[in-house]
């Protein structure tokens, strides 16, 4: 096997101020102590050496006891915490399932995820730098891995839940029931009561039945109204089952005033993975629309959710277009005058890329002629060994993503080989299903080896899941090396969102599991107890943002919201 390299480190991470500036309200009601606390949990989750641990449960083991690792943190109930690069852990995970296999393990081979929690962190400090006015509400649904919980909640973000279970994992990790908006407008009746329970006031609705359960069961609801927008521009439509459209909005705050009910806000959701950002600037004109009509019924609106839709891949431009949109139509010294606080749902945009899949090809079919030119291809190879190992990569990839179309003006090939990997369409890539994802492979590993030649042969190929249903295709055409075997790997990125979270075990197969790292970034070492998350519950102030508070002429009885303790 290749010598493993060492990849530099990218983009170091350094958390020496106040990582609670993405929220003003947070920030400026923390006691310098507790602010410092907030830091240290995050910085427990992306430091070295907190607590030393080789926990074989979970991910992927080491055969080799001379090749543990010294820097793993270790959480009570979850996976190990590395460092490194999310490459290096990618390939210790292949040499490791070698070696399982060489033993005899059951599944040795089994595919898995690496998860590089450093990227959800410089994904939130990009948004705080082209979004600093909006608040982020993490959207749970998206990927409620622990990790990603534990960082994000230590970074300050709020976040929006869809469900009792939701609510439950975000309030375990410490997080105060007034960062928390139940973002569905659509609840069963006892997930109102348990929210209420919980302390969680803030609720969305768009119909006239969700004002009457919220009214018999959590009198005491912070309301906001989901007003229907234009998500044509976006992957999934989510206005086809939500958002009440602009010419209903009237009745429906005049019933809720009726109900004794308080409406503090509006929301709306332009689609989940949206790619056109002027859908974002039609959208807020819609919104203050909705404003204008919550002060004709004798609300004073004060909070204003612009939901989800981000994208990374076009986050300059959305955040461009919702700047001009909240400046026009709310501007700051608005804002500031009607006491209005901004945030957002983003989900996708924090952790899509920052995990990837490894799996093993299990199975491979190949017609005779096929067979015929692989023995070929194999013989004219050139030596790679002499070739840098990130060349070869950047080939690969280059390589597997042309495959989403032809070139010009050639046809496109029929797929003459398929390979079986390890996780399919009813594991990690349901995205293909529910998400409308188009995953696109990398070749890791060929021939026993990590360097892959820059001048492989390529041949259209199809990639398969492991189940037993024809439905279970990852790849319908691509184009891969025409030496690939059964034992080989392949790796795909961009697999943090909507992807883990919906996986079944169908056929028996089991989840893929996931290899945490904190990225190559040498990070700060802090107290033991911040990476256990022992001060998460501290991070929240003892009252909320002014949602507490009446509003003139309601008839909800104000009561305190107090934090809620960690366990």
């Amino acid at each position: 096997m290749a010598q493993l390299e060492i990849l530099a480190a990218t983009s170091p991470v350094d958390f020496d101020y106040d990582i609670l500036s993405c929220s003003p309200t947070l920030s400026s009601s923390l006691p310098r102590n507790e602010k410092y606390f907030a830091n240290a949990l995050v910085n427990g989750l992306l430091s070295p050496s907190i607590v030393h641990s080789h926990d074989t449960s979970t991910g992927y083991t080491l055969k080799n006891s001379d090749r543990h690792y010294d820097d793993e943190v270790s959480i009570p109930g979850l996976p190990p915490l590395h460092r490194g690069h999310m490459d290096v852990h990618l390939r210790n995970g292949v040499m490791n399932a070698i070696h399982l296999s060489a033993d005899g393990e059951p599944d040795a081979e089994k595919a898995f995820f690496v998860a590089d929690l450093s990227s959800v962190y410089r994904q939130h400090e990009r948004w705080k730098k082209l979004l600093p006015d909006i608040e982020p509400f993490y959207a749970v649904k998206c990927n409620p891995d622990p990790y990603v919980l534990r960082l994000l909640a230590g970074l300050g973000t709020g976040f929006d839940c869809a469900s009792n279970n939701e609510i439950k994992q975000v309030l375990d990790v410490g997080v105060s029931p007034d960062r928390i908006i139940f973002a569905n407008p659509c609840k069963a009746t006892s997930f109102i009561r348990s929210s209420a329970r919980a302390g969680v006031d803030v609720m969305t609705f768009d119909n006239m039945d969700e004002l009457h359960k919220v009214a018999r069961v959590h009198p005491g609801a912070k309301l906001v109204v989901r007003i229907l927008t234009d998500d044509s521009k976006s992957l999934c439509r989510l206005g086809l089952k939500f958002g009440a459209p602009l010419v209903t909005v009237p009745a429906l705050l005049a019933k809720a005033r009726e109900l004794g009910l308080d409406v503090v806000g509006v929301s709306f959701h332009v689609g989940s993975g949206c790619y056109d950002a002027n859908a974002f600037a039609d959208a807020v004109a819609r919104a203050r629309a909705a404003f204008d009509m919550g002060r004709a019924a004798g609300y004073r609106f004060s909070l204003l959710d612009v939901g989800g839709g981000f994208e990374d891949a076009t986050f300059e431009a959305t955040a461009l277009v919702l700047r001009d949109a909240l400046e026009r139509h709310f501007p700051a010294r608005d804002r500031a005058r009607d006491g209005i606080r901004l945030v957002a749902e983003p989900g996708r945009y924090y952790v899509a890329k920052a995990f990837s899949l490894a799996a093993n090809i299990i199975a491979r079919r190949a017609p005779p002629a096929a067979e015929a030119a692989s023995v070929g291809s194999a013989s004219a190879a050139p030596d790679s060994e002499s070739e840098s190992n990130a060349e070869s990569n950047a080939n690969a990839n280059s390589n597997s993503n042309s495959a989403a179309g032809p070139e010009a003006g050639v046809e496109p090939e029929q797929p003459s080989v398929m390979y079986y990997i390890n996780d399919g369409v009813y594991g990690a890539f349901n995205c293909i299903l529910f998400d409308h994802q188009t995953p696109q492979p990398y070749v890791l590993s060929l021939n026993g080896s990590f360097h892959v030649p820059a001048r492989v042969p390529l041949r259209a190929s199809s990639v398969w899941g492991p189940t037993c249903d024809a439905l279970d295709c990852v790849c319908a055409v691509v184009r891969l090396p025409a030496t690939l075997a059964v034992g080989d790997w392949l790796a795909f990125e961009n697999m943090g969102a909507y992807t883990v979270c919906a996986a079944s075990q169908f056929n028996g197969f089991e989840v893929s599991r996931v290899v945490y790292t904190t990225g190559a970034g040498a990070a700060r070492r802090r107290i033991h107890q911040a990476a256990h998350g022992a001060m998460a519950a501290r991070m929240a102030p003892a009252s909320p943002i002014g949602w507490a508070e009446p509003l003139p002429g309601r008839r909800s009885t104000p009561r305190r919201l107090t934090t809620r303790e960690s366990g």
